[in-house]
């Protein structure tokens, strides 16, 4: 009886195999059906954007030639404008971010690079003794 028992389940579970690759098929199937109504929608609506594209440009290039005279220096000016405020405004956020750094700094903080600082600041130092004393050799040695 347990032969049969184990037979049953074999049985069993040869129908789940075969009924999942048959839902497997139909998944594929599906999804093969979706991409394909998928991929022609959007290159129709990629067609149609293109010829409304060449359309648009077939109309408006006579005009575009006609008003160059005055369509290309006014373009050069706005461009001008746009980038003068634009790099207005990075110099701007720049002195606000130094301005900050330093406040911090002097606030005693500890922003970052704060060490590097201090660091440079303690080589100039050492540098300027140095070159001090240099010169007061000199001095002495020149007197003498």
């Amino acid at each position: 009886m347990a032969d049969y028992g184990r037979g049953g389940d074999r049985g069993q579970y040869q129908q789940q195999q075969q009924h999942q690759k048959q839902q497997s098929t139909a998944h594929q199937l599906l999804k093969a059906v979706t991409a394909v109504a998928t991929g022609g929608s959007l290159l129709a609506i990629s067609g149609l954007t293109m010829a409304g594209t060449v359309i648009v440009l077939a109309i408006a290039t006579p005009l575009l030639v006609i008003f160059s005279p005055v369509l290309v220096p006014a373009a050069i000016a706005i461009a001008l404008i746009i980038s003068g405020f634009l790099t207005s405004g990075g110099f701007g956020v720049a002195a606000l971010s130094v301005l900050a750094w330093m406040y911090r700094y002097l606030a005693g903080q500890h922003p970052v690079g704060a060490d590097q600082i201090d660091q440079a600041r303690a080589r100039i130092a050492a540098k300027a003794r140095d070159i001090k004393e240099s010169a007061q050799q000199k001095v002495e040695h020149v007197t003498s």
